[in-house]
């Protein structure tokens, strides 16, 4: 196995987890904050959608499609405490293009060498990620960070234990 398909398997066992954690919530249920002060998982997938748009494209330029129109504005620091759904996605339309922007990176990983992997990441990302290939697996680590927070927002809604 090389370090991509390692990186790879990383990020679909993240997703894999992540989507699980999802795929019972209703569009309400994604805007239930774990507790006080915490973004709603509606923001958190929009944010995680755009970093790794973002991040991506700062590693493997113009490898990412663009996101939907109005799409970063929606998912800024700005809106994070913002509680009104029709500011936001749907789950829909967050999963879709979750998925498109995760085909797009995972088609960039593909393509990159061992010697593409060991390159410096870009500022201001190297501070958090050294090399392109610790970017690549923030596709990963950075998804289930955020999903400890569903964990909760599950339990507040009594949903089944998954994991």
């Amino acid at each position: 196995m090389n370090s991509r398909a390692v990186i790879r398997q990383n990020i679909e066992l993240a997703r894999w987890c992540c989507d699980a954690y999802l795929a019972d919530l209703s569009d309400g249920d994604l805007m239930v904050r774990p507790a006080a002060g915490c973004n709603h998982i509606n923001w958190q997938l929009g944010h995680l959608i755009t970093s790794d748009h973002d991040l991506i494209n700062a590693v493997a330029p113009g490898s990412m499609p663009e996101l939907p129109s109005g799409f970063g504005a929606k998912y800024s620091k700005a809106t994070a405490a913002i509680d009104d759904a029709s500011n936001f996605c749907t789950k829909e339309e967050l999963l879709n293009t979750a998925s498109i922007q995760l085909k797009s990176a995972l088609a960039a990983l593909q393509t990159a060498t061992d010697e593409d992997l060991d390159d410096p990441a870009p500022a201001p990302i190297n501070s958090y990620a050294p090399n392109v290939a610790a970017v690549f697996s923030l596709l990963g680590s950075h998804w289930m960070m955020h999903s400890g927070q569903w964990v909760v927002v599950r339990r507040l809604l009594g949903k089944p234990v998954l994991f």
